[in-house]
């Protein structure tokens, strides 16, 4: 394995048609419109010298390095910002550019810290690599005048330093973190020699600044002043592959560069089409979990959780479990058993995981944890449109004029695809915000929401259908498109529905909270501004109305005719990293891989035919209906891989209760995590960096991820559940992942083309993938939709039973921030603790003066179902009434406070309304106390050796 590298261009490609013809050294090159002549000479692979300059950024021109003669101009001009013109002659070499070039970096050289033929550490530092391009061979100028090499370096960022010595101040990293990242959090500070780089004030450093560490700034440093300090402790990688971040659903694609068997860093691979070279703070660094010390590398297994764990072989844990799972089935029935797959998982090992609960367990006890998240866009998106997936590629929102954002967090939940949705904003786009909270998006930095609309959480459905009233009464809609592509009766009722006047923003303001006039702003800039594209998260589907509210949305969409072209759409933003691929793969108890129900005898045949095994054609249980079978005393045993839904799941005791009823739990993962209290069986995991496979992301891209390093225990994730669904009586013999997806590709229409060949030609595809789209869709529907008709839904807006009143008189959200992911598995295990250490309340300053509560105070939050305490943080971005936590901590205990309501459709928690009160604490409850001591005993682990 040798070094992936990745050709600098210098300049951004133009994306003009129209092609200008040029001669550069002699040599003719046509290239678009508005090319620069420096990545014109690139492309006939001329590299002409440069410092400030980089294809990740606009063109600056400020380091005189690429000067360039131009025949028929005087001067040497850059060119990285000379645009290229028809029949213009450039010279990139000649004895003055040469004289002027060494000039130039002489004096760089000058006032450098590190002598630049020593070139320690000099394969990262471009300005060494110009320096010997150039041909400097010594350095005029002395030492001895004013310099800057006594500045300070600042080291306060737990994953980069800044040595500011080393800065020629190019001002590359601060229009990466403009350009790229739009956070502009760094600046140039101070004028002529005095100018240096400054992250904030004067008095910040990058820990304290506006900096979200997400890296784009060290990217793009040419002089090693912004350097990972692991290359700093490590050196520089000797080889590198292109594998797929394993944190959100935007699914970026990065070099993971080693040494050895080591990661020495995460780079953005520029290639990668759903983060197009950036990265956040988590994907680029928060890959320490890999080695902590907390992951459990050995087999474990003891008869009763209240047991010490002990140590054992593969062969001895995997004839455990398989024995207890044939025992179970024995004396309490097939369907006593089940499991839940894992969206952190590639897709071959969830299909699997399906595969071995329906031909193996010999029923459709199977589930995952799209059944907390996304399954109501699964159902919502697939009555409406007739498939279960977001219709757009993330480069669709470059050609975007109205962002609708309902229900997600992008800057904390999907970084990377929040910077580019930012850019958008900072071009010209609008943007409409529905949220309770006032997230960042609302004001940031150079980019504010045209229209805020802060709806009470649980009003969704009543404000969609506000909006929809208001594009109906006023004549807003795409006729044209609504005749020729959707079912014009379903339609005429839906819009007699939606027209009524209960339902105008006026008479729906008694609901949602939100001045009328706002929703009518928002809802003509939505149908007339253009190109309007909806993006949504948790905030929609987490509620007893999520399918509603999904559905809700697809007749917008549909009704203004914002559907099956570019920069328009419905767009969901998941939440994991393969949680779309594990609904692709079957993991629902309703449906076999490609979104078929088991009730399709035809379907069924495929797989029965293959698998020489009878499907069960009712549907299995779904994950709530596990813990209660389970607290009935039916539901016996489980196989959980990859998700902690102890921690995760809602309304925690009876999580606990059903868990602790079992005879056999099963958990397959990295650590011991919350819900291995209760297990008796732990089979170690693997991380995405010990295994092949592939993901897919939230717009249905398939991206391949890479194995650079041994596992350390022992075995893939698909080999595990492999060896124990061999030892329940399976004939399963795959070598390689591959060979999983070419069965994924025989059997589910949507996958039928795909191949490792493929996405290793093509970087990535995008289902369906198949003969009518041999390399995959970007957009979906875009002749018509994949049901035939799009169809209209009447949405009838029906309060939750989730209701406010004397007793808990506060209406508690939830979500996510940057630093953290999901329950925390991971990134409490590395070192973005530094930014956020542990889950707090944020509460209104009104409802906090109050309760009496400051800032900082330990305060008890309870609910009917539960109580817990954590910290309380003052803040507006809350509205009075309304009060918001995370869930990435487990001592927090947050789920303990969440209800067992769920969505009408899909059993989705309504995680984002849950009635409470909130007191002053003295600190943690009594049954945070209780869960610890139980954790601490659960966690007790009898060494192989000591065993024997």
């Amino acid at each position: 394995m040798s070094l992936v590298h990745e050709k600098d261009y210098g300049t951004p490609k133009s994306k003009a048609e129209k092609t200008v013809t040029l001669t550069i050294d002699g040599q003719s090159v046509s290239v678009p419109e508005g090319t620069s002549v420096m990545r014109a000479a690139a492309d006939l692979g001329i590299s002409v010298p440069k410092l400030c300059a980089t294809d990740m950024l606009d063109a600056f021109g400020s380091c005189r390095v690429c000067v360039v003669e131009v025949e028929g101009r005087g001067g040497t001009p850059a060119s990285c910002t000379t645009p290229v013109a028809e029949g213009m002659v450039v010279k990139t070499e000649s004895d003055r550019l040469s004289r002027i070039r060494k000039g130039v970096m002489e004096l760089y050289l000058s006032d450098h810290p590190q002598e630049w033929d020593a070139r320690k550490g000099g394969a990262d530092c471009e300005l060494h690599d110009v320096a010997e391009q150039v041909g400097v061979e010594t350095i005029r100028y002395g030492d001895g005048g004013r310099n800057h090499l006594d500045c300070g370096v600042d080291d306060s960022n737990p994953y980069f330093s800044f040595d500011s010595s080393k800065c020629i101040v190019c001002s590359r990293c601060v229009r990466a973190c403009n350009e790229v990242q739009g956070t502009f959090a760094l600046t140039v500070e101070g004028r002529g020699f005095d100018s240096r780089i400054s992250a904030g004030t004067p008095i910040d450093d990058f820990i304290s600044s506006d900096c979200v560490s997400c890296g784009a700034c060290v990217q793009a440093c040419p002089t090693e002043a912004l350097q990972e300090k692991a290359v700093i402790e490590k050196g520089v990688p000797t080889s590198s592959a292109v594998t797929t971040c394993a944190y959100c659903g935007v699914g970026c694609s990065f070099k993971a560069e080693m040494q050895g068997e080591e990661v020495v860093r995460m780079v953005p691979y520029k290639d990668g089409k759903a983060n197009r070279g950036h990265s956040c703070v988590k994907g680029r660094f928060a890959i320490g979990y890999a080695n902590h010390e907390d992951r459990i590398l050995n087999p474990m297994i003891r008869d009763h959780y209240s047991q010490p764990w002990r140590e054992v072989s593969w062969d001895e844990a995997i004839g455990f479990a398989a024995g207890k799972i044939k025992d179970i089935q024995a004396k309490y029935g097939r369907g006593a058993v089940g499991g839940i797959s894992s969206s952190r998982c590639t897709n071959e090992e969830v299909y699997l995981v399906q595969k071995m609960v329906r031909a193996g367990f010999g029923n459709n006890n199977i589930d995952t944890c799209a059944r907390v998240c996304h399954s109501p866009t699964g159902y919502g998106l697939k009555t409406t449109f007739g498939t279960s997936a977001g219709t757009q590629d993330f480069d669709s929102v470059e050609k975007t004029d109205v962002i609708l954002l309902i229900g997600a967090n992008p800057t904390d939940g999907h970084p990377v695809f929040a910077s580019r949705m930012k850019k958008r904003l900072r071009e010209g786009a609008k943007l409409i915000v529905i949220d309770p909270r006032r997230i960042d998006l609302v004001r940031t930095a150079h980019v504010k929401a045209d229209v805020h609309l802060p709806l009470k959480p649980g009003t969704n459905v009543a404000m969609l259908t506000a909006i929809a009233h208001v594009i109906v009464t006023e004549g807003l809609m795409n006729e044209a498109f609504i005749q020729e592509r959707c079912d014009w009766d379903e339609f005429k009722d839906w819009a007699a529905f939606v027209a009524q006047d209960e339902r105008s923003p006026e008479a729906m303001e008694a609901v949602t909270g939100v001045d009328p006039d706002l929703v009518r702003r928002a809802a003509r800039l939505y149908a007339k501004g253009g190109n309007s594209a909806i993006y949504y998260g948790l905030g929609v589907t987490e509620h007893s109305q999520g399918s509603t509210s999904v559905i809700a949305i697809a007749n917008l969409a549909m009704a203004t005719g914002n559907i099956g072209r570019e920069g328009v759409g419905v767009n969901p933003l998941r939440g994991q990293n393969n949680v779309q691929g594990s609904c692709d793969m079957g993991s629902f108890p309703h449906e076999l891989p490609g979104y078929r129900h088991v009730s399709e005898e035809g379907v069924r045949s495929i797989y029965e035919k293959l698998w020489g095994v009878e499907i069960d054609k009712e549907p299995g249980l779904r994950i709530p209906n596990m813990f209660d079978a389970a607290v009935e005393g039916t539901f016996k045993g489980l196989y959980c891989q990859g998700e902690d839904i102890l921690q995760s799941d809602p309304d925690t005791k009876h999580v606990s209760a059903g868990l602790e009823a079992l005879e056999l739990l099963i958990v397959h993962d990295l650590f011991l995590n919350e819900t291995a209290n209760y297990a008796n069986v732990f089979l170690p995991g693997s991380t995405f960096l010990e295994k092949n496979g592939t993901f897919t992301n939230a717009e249905r891209r398939i991206n391949r991820v890479r194995r650079v390093m041994t596992p350390k225990n022992g075995y893939e994730d698909w080999e595990v559940t492999q060896m124990l669904a061999r030892a329940i009586g399976m004939d399963m013999n795959y070598s390689h992942p591959s060979e999983i997806m070419a069965e994924i590709a025989d059997t589910t229409p949507s996958f039928a083309n795909v191949t490792y060949e493929l996405l290793d030609e093509k970087g990535s595809v995008q289902w369906p993938c198949n003969d009518a789209h041999p390399e995959g869709s970007p957009v979906m529907h875009v002749d018509g939709f994949m049901r035939g008709k799009g169809k209209f839904v009447v949405t009838e807006y029906v309060a939750t039973d989730e209701r406010t009143g004397p007793r808990f008189p506060l209406l508690l959200t939830t979500g996510r921030i940057l630093s953290q992911y999901n329950v925390g598995a991971q990134t409490r295990r590395t070192q973005n603790t530094v930014w956020h250490a542990e889950d707090v309340l944020e509460i209104h300053p009104h409802d906090a003066e109050d309760r009496g509560i400051r800032d900082k105070d330990w305060v008890k939050l309870s609910s009917r179902s539960g109580e817990t305490s954590l910290r309380a943080k003052i803040t507006d971005r809350v509205a009075p009434g309304v009060v918001y936590t995370t869930f990435h901590h487990p001592v927090t205990q947050a789920n303990v406070i969440t209800t067992d309501f769920s969505d009408w459709a899909t059993n989705c928690p309504e995680y984002k309304v849950t009635a409470v009160q909130v007191a002053p604490s003295n600190g943690p409850t009594d049954w945070q106390e209780d869960y610890q001591e139980l954790s601490e005993e659960s966690r007790r682990i009898q060494s192989l050796e000591a065993a024997e």
